[in-house]
């Protein structure tokens, strides 16, 4: 049944025009999926990582870490749909300051970086088949963007779910694009191969990437980094924050104790019943921010070694065709996390870095904080803060999760929460103009819509 059923994925594949090499590497994880690999990683097998070198200990000079600029590619993950917060089309091009999207942000600041620090700089998007043509007519805003002889984009592949009580691709035709996932963003190093830009890159003299999500708005161009990553030598490296009691959902790096060598566990590689470790921020204290660096060439030499592929721990993702309906098939989704690179090279790094590196908008509540006063833009077209802790905010998920209620509720924009440390709503709650919260603010359930008027200090 199995052979069957590989089969049936790679003529489906092969159909729908996906690359050969990342058939082959399909075929690479399904093989494992057949064989039981579940990709847990056992707490007894791994150390906490504890002593990462920090980032405001490392020494570059002006002129490293523009030359490091000069030869690094900014690389951008954007194939998500934003579906957890009802969106149909490209997160990245969600409003966020001032009626600029995440894109609009991340193409100023490289425009910015470039101009400041003489550099080409060129920017790619990992787009899904999903995002592309949104996100390239969002980008044509900006006519000096490209770099000659480079896209703009490269597409990341997509391949069948996988039934799990026969191990066939999945079918549903009642939508049938449904049948597809991506394969996580551990296709990023294959996509790069694939569609030819790996090897455009190294053409044009670049050497380095820096790769970040599209919604994580602190991870933009960075000279101090590259320099740092340039002088290393390492072929790949993570960058990693200290973990608060916020942070227990998100990967960490760890040290695997058969070889010493740096490994990422993820959620869910993680057993249930040994959560209680992955979540312990003393235990693990740095968390994976999903911005890391590697070395282009190194890259390629690796994959021609490989066959293209890379190796990455397998992420076996038990879901149903249609999310929305658990009532439906049964699913696997074969998937890798590109952070699971770091166990493939030998000398791979990691580093912490402030927090101001990871600004990542998950949520409506990560939204209303970065469309605040708390947040303003630089002149490098970046967001900071202007308050140190940020106020933490938690509203209703059960009104205002989804973006088009989220913006019906702050028809006027965010409220003022510089001089707030929380702001905690229960039930609907709309907030007109004007509204300043102050100190640590809870908004009760009444029972019926509430409005919290023009002008209003809630303390």
């Amino acid at each position: 049944m199995s052979a069957h059923g590989l089969r049936q994925a790679q003529e489906k594949m092969a159909a729908a025009g996906v690359h050969t090499t990342a058939i082959d590497v399909f075929g690479h994880y399904y093989a494992q999926l057949v064989d039981g690999a579940t990709g847990v990683i056992p707490e007894d097998s791994i150390d906490p990582l504890t002593d990462p070198p920090m980032l405001e200990d490392v020494e570059v000079s002006n002129d490293a870490a523009r030359e490091a600029l000069a030869h690094t590619v900014l690389i951008n993950l954007n194939g998500g749909l934003g579906t957890s917060m009802g969106m149909d089309r490209a997160k990245s091009l969600l409003p966020v300051r001032d009626g600029l999207s995440f894109l609009d942000l991340l193409a100023r600041q490289v425009l910015t970086a470039r101009a400041r620090y003489d550099v080409r700089l060129p920017l790619l998007l990992m787009d899904s088949f999903n995002t592309q043509a949104d996100s390239l007519a969002a980008l044509a805003r900006y006519p000096g963007l490209p770099v000659e002889g480079l896209p703009l984009d490269f597409l990341q592949t997509q391949e069948p779910k996988i039934r799990t009580d026969d191990l066939t691709p999945v079918s549903w035709p009642d939508n049938p694009q449904l049948e597809w996932c991506p394969p996580g963003h551990g296709d990023l190093y294959v996509s790069l191969q694939a569609t030819g830009v790996l090897d455009a890159l190294l053409d044009r003299g670049f050497r380095y990437a820096s790769v970040s999500n599209s919604d994580n708005l602190g991870a933009g161009p960075h000279p101090r980094l590259a320099g740092w990553f340039a002088a290393s030598g390492a072929p790949y490296a993570a960058e990693v924050c200290r973990r608060t009691p916020m942070d227990r959902k998100g990967g960490h790096l760890a040290v695997r104790k058969a070889d010493a060598q740096l490994i990422l566990r993820d959620t869910a590689q993680c057993a249930r019943e040994e959560m209680h470790y992955f979540t312990d921020e003393h235990r693990h204290p740095f968390f994976h921010t999903n911005n890391l660096w590697f070395d282009l060439r190194r890259l390629q030499e690796t994959l021609q070694a490989r066959n293209s592929v890379l190796g990455l721990p397998l992420i076996r993702n038990v879901k149903t065709v249609d999310p929305r309906d658990p009532d439906s098939p049964e699913v696997f989704q074969i998937e890798t996390a590109m952070g699971a690179a770091i166990e493939v090279f030998d000398g791979a790094q990691a580093i912490c870095v402030p927090r101001s590196r990871f600004l990542p908008v998950k949520t409506t509540n990560e939204l209303l904080l970065v469309r605040s006063d708390v947040y303003q833009v630089g002149d490098d077209a970046g967001l900071h803060a202007v308050v140190d802790p940020t106020p933490v905010i938690s509203l209703d998920e059960a009104i205002y999760k989804k973006i088009d209620a989220f913006e019906a509720r702050f028809p006027a924009g965010a409220p003022s929460l510089r001089e707030a440390r929380a702001l905690t709503v229960h039930g609907d709650w709309t907030f007109e103009a004007d509204v300043t919260v102050v100190g640590a603010v809870t908004l009760e359930e009444s029972g019926t819509p509430q409005t919290v008027s023009a002008g209003t200090r809630l303390t």
